[in-house]
């Protein structure tokens, strides 16, 4: 079960008749703005997890 469906099957059963949190979609991540700056992380983002992106001031 993925995490959408897990937390959607949650939220009906201990919070009846309210409605479902809508989850985000994705993206760069504060850590990631952190570790290799806004521009890097937007970059790193939208690249497959296998590559990786130098981190800056190493």
């Amino acid at each position: 079960m993925d995490a959408k469906k897990a937390v959607h099957a949650h939220e009906k059963h201990m919070h009846p008749g309210k409605p479902v949190t809508k989850l985000a979609k994705g993206g760069k991540t504060n850590m990631q703005m952190r570790q290799l700056g806004r521009n890097l992380a937007k970059v790193a983002n939208q690249k497959k997890s296998v590559r990786s992106v130098r981190k800056t001031g190493v």
